[in-house]
């Protein structure tokens, strides 16, 4: 028989544990209250203008979602923004066959080439924003693609990843005779050492023409940006190198540019270094890359996009934390939109596809510069990010804080409920696992009672099939 003096003490740390998973659970149980009962939209969209912007911004947003099932909470969208930050009108993805939205290019016309993928292949459209209607719309029996670009009048330039089959790759389609016309494969100019996994290899994400018959392209994983020559099939230029991460580490998006002297630059969003860089190569066709141009990495998270505007500002797609910006050379944000879920592309649409601003070199801007300015708040799980890893900083573990804090940045978003904060989905987290602990040591404790009362139950059911 249990002495009656021992159950005050299991009943007080039960009674602990119970408080503790509620104090837990309670804050992200209060914001789903406030969600249900609130008419907040939670994919809103907002800005921070101290400058109003030269035009119209088109922003792609990627959108979350779960093996291909999209998440009305979390949609694939183009938005339009005025100078101002107002929204002129917005373009769901999530509603019809487009998955994931990538690249966006303002055209001649004033409509816009959309880059989407759905499940098993890559869809390319021509939307007019007047009537929200397509053109024309093509689809590629191509996996996944993230820039899509319109060259030579009717021919789309394709990079193409994650390719098994048919291998990594960048292409050349005829619209018109409906079939490929060039084709250039990584396999033949770099070993499977370099790059990703092989489901992954290169994860090609970006490629534009800058010349008669030259394409500036970025192999992610390989941490690099090349300038591939069609009439020759081989590198012309090349940037960074794989695990080089001082020079690049799996960047996005880069914009090629020249200075007054004829000197090629490129400038490049250093992805997962949370930082915009900018290298000009001096001394011809056998001269060093000079990184000219370094804002970040404090205060960014991912970003995505950056191009250089003719009056010097660079407009900047700062992914996980849901928001794109114009920044001077010296760092100070003077237009902000807020845009959820996962911004990946940005576009002035007067400018076209390719503003070709001055170099950093040009305006006598060049330096490294942290952010200032911002008028909005960023992502809370980024909050997070940098708690784990000032915590440990110094410590053995440092290395492995850091680690799990890139992930939880990268993955929280696109599975936290839109009415979670990120201090609110890690004490959830926490007062879950409580919970489980709690169940499974009441089980170990109670399984002599537990294992009687399952013989007793077993016993009652023979004798009524008796």
């Amino acid at each position: 028989m249990t002495p009656i003096r021992s159950l005050p003490r299991r009943w007080f740390v039960r009674g602990v544990v119970a408080l503790l998973c509620l104090a837990l659970v309670a804050p992200a149980t209060i914001s789903g209250v406030g969600y249900v009962t609130t008419t907040e939209d939670p994919t809103n969209l907002r800005a921070s203008v101290d400058e109003p912007a030269d035009g119209t911004t088109i922003i792609s947003i990627q959108g979350f979602h779960f093996q291909g099932m999209a998440n009305e909470n979390k949609p694939a969208r183009l938005v339009a923004v005025g100078p101002r930050g107002e929204v002129e009108w917005v373009h769901n993805g999530s509603g019809f066959d487009a998955t994931w939205f990538y690249d966006v290019d303002p055209l001649e016309n004033g409509h816009l080439l959309v880059t989407a993928t759905a499940e098993g292949e890559t869809l390319v459209y021509e939307l007019d924003p007047d009537t929200q209607e397509r053109v024309w719309t093509e689809r590629l029996d191509i996996h996944d693609t993230h820039d899509v670009d319109l060259v030579n009048g009717d021919q789309l330039l394709v990079a193409n990843m994650r390719e098994s089959n048919k291998g990594d790759r960048i292409f050349v389609y005829d619209r018109g005779e409906s079939e490929i016309v060039w084709e250039w494969h990584f396999e033949n100019h770099y070993p499977r050492s370099v790059g990703g996994p092989e489901n992954d290899w290169t994860h090609v994400n970006d490629i534009d023409k800058i010349g008669d018959g030259e394409y500036l392209v970025s192999p992610r994983n390989f941490d690099q940006v090349v300038v591939v020559n069609r009439s020759t099939n081989e590198i012309d230029m090349q940037l960074g190198s794989d695990g080089d991460y001082d020079t690049l580490y799996e960047q996005h998006n880069p914009m090629y540019m020249e200075s007054d002297e004829g000197n090629p630059t490129v400038l490049v969003a250093d992805s997962e270094n949370d930082r915009i860089v900018e290298y000009e190569r001096e001394g011809g066709e056998d001269g060093e890359w000079n990184r000219t141009w370094n804002l970040g990495s404090a205060g960014m998270s991912w970003p995505r996009d950056a191009d250089r505007l003719p009056n010097g500002n660079t407009l900047v797609v700062d992914t996980m934390n849901q928001r794109v910006f114009e920044t001077t050379p010296e760092g100070e944000i003077v237009w902000e939109f807020h845009a959820p879920w996962a911004p990946y592309d940005v576009e002035r649409v007067q400018l076209g596809d390719e503003p070709g601003g001055p170099t950093i070199a040009d305006v006598n801007a060049s330096g490294n510069y942290d952010l200032s300015g911002s008028g909005l708040s960023v992502s809370d799980s980024e909050g997070v990010s940098f708690w784990l890893v000032e915590t440990f900083e110094g410590t053995p573990v440092a290395g492995q804080a850091e680690s799990f804090a890139r992930t939880w940045a990268h993955v929280t978003p696109w599975i936290r409920p839109v009415w979670m904060t990120g201090w609110e989905f890690l004490s959830a987290i926490f007062g879950g696992i409580l919970l489980v602990a709690w169940g499974l040591g009441e089980a170990v404790y109670q399984r002599e009672r537990i294992r009687n009362g399952v013989s007793r139950a077993v016993s009652r059911v023979r004798k009524v099939g008796e």
